[in-house]
């Protein structure tokens, strides 16, 4: 059955809504999830948080809350208001969202009368890492008038539960820090930073990789303060830990820990606007085509309109599109360049292959394929053909490579000119491959001719190409 998902009910929740479809893709996302009531017929369900992704173990919950910032002569006061209407408030529905969810999994639900259930499995509780996100608006504009700079929240990783207020607690406006140390910990994102993280992070692994690596930071022993969320992002962007992945580097002491970091202003427009970050930018634009395909398989399974499939339903296709929605940014941009180079250049009357090794077990071996439709083909034949031969190619991977656990490939028609294109997608796991399987591979291998004599090439590239 199709899946209607909503689309937020405030301005600020349909922009909320945008940015998570860009970043975590439609399969993944879902505003307005609610929960069943238990009080008697006929009650409506209660919303649990504004947005929630669920993607393998990782579950990020946002709220939204657009509440206006008192304008009034007493900065104080004004802080204290709106910091509990708009960010306490805020992370006391995330925590109680993540309650609910860790007690009650099989009662989410897509609409308010609680008939359509959440469609994507959620992960173990043993495995599940929770994002806990608050979306606090109408802060920046007051913000740049006092303090002035970009109006982004400052993180001052010291300020802890009630010390946000000001007062008695010795509070300081417009500084956050850990709204709770005993709970889940809560990122809190305004107007300023809410389009700089969201647009720059904007693959699931991405976003989640700086989410795990931030609050380790926030909740370690040193004292973090940042002028503004976007210049803690350029930090870590800009370096690299020695498993060649974005971290927070803190430079070694010869007399000591290091007590305090501090990221001052200008970290982000330094180098958001750096020649580095440009050729990234420029180098990046052929990944977005991998986002379109995922959308695209995704659009067919929310509304039910695939071609063929083994087994219908969002729970069974989405561990395969799960496969290609993994993929940072950096990897789409190889993997786009990789399937679009193949579609430019393949013969418009034979097929053609491109094989992708991975680099880890985690990541899986991709089979692009092309193949035209014959005139003597009859479009049903035509689609059955190529994904019998996408079958294939991708069994015969497991012989030509055995250390191979996951086979993803994808099949379409070659060119860009023929106006109209199809797609099919096909995950082999090979972690147990069987006998039979593989004399089948082994027969297929020898008929059709496939990965006889592979040219084998490798493909260098860097993040930051200058």
């Amino acid at each position: 059955m199709s899946i209607k998902r909503a689309d937020g009910v405030t301005e600020s929740e349909r922009y909320l809504k945008l940015l998570c479809d860009r970043t975590f893709l439609s399969l993944w996302s879902y505003p307005g999830v609610y929960r069943d009531q238990v009080s008697g017929k006929g009650t409506q369900g209660k919303e649990v948080c504004d947005l929630l992704v669920v993607f393998e173990n990782h579950i990020i919950i946002f709220s939204d809350k657009d509440c206006q910032f008192p304008n009034s002569d007493q900065l104080e006061l004004d802080w204290n208001r709106w910091f509990k209407r708009a960010i306490q408030k805020s992370a006391d529905q995330v925590w109680g969202a993540e309650r609910w969810i860790k007690q009650h999994q099989n009662r989410l639900f897509l609409d308010r009368a609680c008939t359509s259930p959440f469609p994507i499995d959620l992960p173990d509780l043993s495995t599940a890492r929770f994002h806990l996100i608050v979306v606090a608006h109408d802060n920046s504009r007051r913000c740049q008038q006092e303090l002035g700079g970009s109006g982004s929240l400052i993180i001052n990783s010291s300020v802890k539960g009630a010390a946000h207020y000001v007062g008695e607690n010795g509070g300081v406006p417009f500084f956050v820090g850990d709204i709770d140390p005993s709970c889940t910990f809560v990122h809190i994102l305004d107007d300023t930073s809410l389009d700089i993280v969201l647009g720059t992070l904007d693959t699931i692994s991405d976003f989640v990789s700086y989410l795990t690596k931030k609050e380790k930071l926030i909740r370690s022993d040193t004292v973090v303060l940042a002028a503004g969320e976007e210049d803690l992002l350029a930090y870590y962007l800009k370096n690299m830990n020695e498993e060649y992945e974005h971290d927070f580097v803190i430079p070694s002491q010869v007399d000591g820990q290091i007590t305090h970091l501090v990221f001052d202003e200008g970290h982000w427009e330094d180098f958001s606007q750096s020649p580095e970050r440009q050729a990234q930018v420029s180098a990046d634009r052929v990944s977005y085509a991998w986002d379109g395909l995922i959308e695209t398989f995704s659009k067919h399974v929310v509304e039910d309109t695939q071609y063929f499939t083994t087994h219908p339903g969002v729970k069974a296709t989405e561990p395969l599109l799960r496969f290609l929605a993994r993929e940072s940014r950096f990897r789409r941009r190889n993997l786009a360049a990789g399937l679009c180079g193949l579609i430019k250049s393949a013969p418009r009357d034979m097929r053609a292959t491109r094989y992708l090794c991975s680099s880890s077990p985690q990541e899986p071996y991709y089979v692009f394929l092309t193949l035209p439709q014959f005139d003597w083909m009859t479009y049903e034949e035509y689609r059955e053909a190529r994904r019998s031969l996408l079958e294939a190619c991708c069994s015969t991977v497991k012989l030509k490579f055995p250390d191979a656990q996951h086979i993803v490939g994808i099949a379409t028609e070659p060119g860009f000119d023929n106006g109209g294109r199809s797609e099919d997608a096909m995950y082999i796991d090979a972690t147990d491959l069987s006998e039979e399987d593989a004399a089948r591979a082994r027969e297929a291998s020898e008929k059709l001719d496939i990965l006889k004599n592979p040219n084998m090439f490798s493909v260098h590239d860097q993040e930051y190409p200058l």
